[in-house]
């Protein structure tokens, strides 16, 4: 058998690592994976737009010593089936370069372990023009230019990872890339910043300001539904879930609703939050064991994985996909029927109030043929019956009709799940005029029986003392 050794062109197979698919903020929640793996407890971030867009970030972690930092410059330095502590965040062992490479050209990282300083880089540059894993030994009168070296400088422990032409992206575009930063570590590490787990209580700082956690559950709110918590077992592994239903629009304010509506928006953010040691992974998806609707909006299940359960759920590089394994999915099935069931009351218990026998409404809802329903205006509403004696009949009819008839479901429907808060429809009356109709209504000889009718009316139920 005759073999023979074929290197890949390291400018060409650079080019395809820096594709593999990481959005500046995945990108810098992969390398922030390692200060927490390396026991940090604050990891300040500085990435700023002028006068070109850069990044570094220094943490106080326990630091690397020279051998420690080579291999962690080292592609796949550990392999994914290697045992991990049940703290550790890695996986592939590619993280921070992947990572890396997909946002700049030259990775330097600078790390102190019991106050000795070593420092690596790698310039990918350099890399395609050698066609070799050349890694460069930095003068330490090079550092001095970092962002936060002075700090480093100060620390006995610590790491600072920095990036240098981060090529892929224009100084007026980056500004938006850092809020989204923000709000994407707010959202992943919010346990961290909670202090849930208490040895691993961490604070992040980007910019010089403190990111605040944001539980996508909302579990401190009294109207949001949770669930008791479930443990399944397969293949030996253990799984917890614990669904959530979030409050309903109603019983929250208009800036707090949009909150937790995400930047994806409630529908897009309904399903399975997948937390890996903590870490929250993948969220927003039903991996196709159920569609996104409306109705189900407010639906958000909590699943929480040890660090060892990867080839269970398809976890890849970026740790921002996951493809459940069938005997998951089929766990993962019933649940959702269970959850989008109760999801479904918050509107249909609110879409019932329409029929309530205790008031007289405008509405009503018809049933017609085919178990079909519309909307109908109650024509034996008492200020129905009054203007129908008064007025010509057919024509009122047939006014009222078309209102019926093209009420625009459509746009409610978009206005209610985009901004709840801004329809004002009781707004369309007001108290001026309710008071002015009261004052006739009461001079009009009207019957005790009549004025009684009223008081059961959505415009008097509330202001008895009008009519009486």
């Amino acid at each position: 058998m005759k073999t023979e050794i074929v290197n890949p062109f390291l400018g060409n197979f650079i080019s395809s690592l820096r594709d593999v698919g990481y959005t500046f903020e995945i990108a810098v929640a992969d390398v922030l994976d390692n200060s927490i793996s390396a026991s940090a407890k604050i990891v300040k971030i500085e990435a700023l737009s002028d006068p070109e867009p850069s990044f570094a970030m220094l943490d106080d972690g326990t630091g690397m010593t020279e051998k420690e930092l080579v291999e962690a410059m080292r592609l796949a330095t550990r392999g994914p089936e290697e045992l991990r502590g049940k703290d550790d965040l890695g996986r592939f062992g590619l993280g921070l370069k992947t990572a890396s490479f997909s946002q700049c050209k030259r990775l330097t990282v600078v790390s102190k372990k019991s106050g000795v300083l070593s420092a690596r880089v790698w310039d990918l540059d350099l890399l395609a023009a050698r066609n070799e894993w050349v890694l460069i030994t930095p003068n330490v009168s090079d550092l001095a230019r970092f962002p936060m070296m002075d700090q480093f400088v100060a620390s006995n422990h610590g790491t600072l990872v920095v990036w240098e032409i981060l090529d892929r992206y224009e100084k007026a575009n980056f500004v938006n890339e850092i809020g989204k930063l923000r709000r994407h570590l707010a959202l992943v590490f919010h346990r961290f910043l909670e202090g849930i787990t208490p040895t691993k209580r961490l604070k992040i700082y980007i910019n010089g300001n403190e990111v605040k956690a944001f539980n996508p559950f909302n579990p401190e709110h009294k109207a949001t539904q949770q669930s008791p918590e479930e443990t399944i077992k397969v293949r030996g592994a253990k799984i917890k879930i614990q669904p959530f239903v979030l409050p309903h629009h109603s019983k929250l304010s208009q800036q707090e609703y949009e909150r937790y509506a995400t930047e994806e928006g409630y529908t897009k953010s309904q399903g399975f939050y997948l937390y890996r040691a903590n870490r929250l992974l993948i969220y927003g998806t039903w991996w196709g064991l159920h569609r996104a609707i409306d109705a189900h909006k407010l639906v958000r299940i909590k699943i929480d994985i040890f660090n060892d359960q990867d080839r269970l759920w398809g976890i890849d590089i970026k740790k921002s996909t996951a493809t459940p394994i069938p005997e998951v999915r089929s766990d993962l099935t019933r649940i959702i029927r269970q959850m989008t069931e109760k999801g479904s009351r918050t509107y249909s218990v609110r879409g019932r109030k329409i029929v309530d026998k205790a008031v007289i409404r405008f509405w009503q809802l018809i049933a017609t043929s085919g178990d079909r329903i519309r909307f109908a205006l109650n024509t034996e509403h008492p200020l129905y019956l009054e203007l129908s004696a008064k007025t010509d009949a057919d024509l009122l009819g047939t006014y009222l009709g078309g209102i019926q008839a093209y009420l625009p479901l459509d746009a409610i429907q978009a206005q209610l799940q985009q901004s709840p808060h801004q329809i004002d429809q009781e707004g369309a009356l007001t108290e001026e005029e309710i008071a002015e109709l009261a004052k006739r209504l009461k001079t009009s000889c009207l019957s005790k029986d009549f004025i009684d009718e009223f008081l059961k009316t959505e415009i008097f139920k509330a202001r008895q003392g009008l009519l009486k």
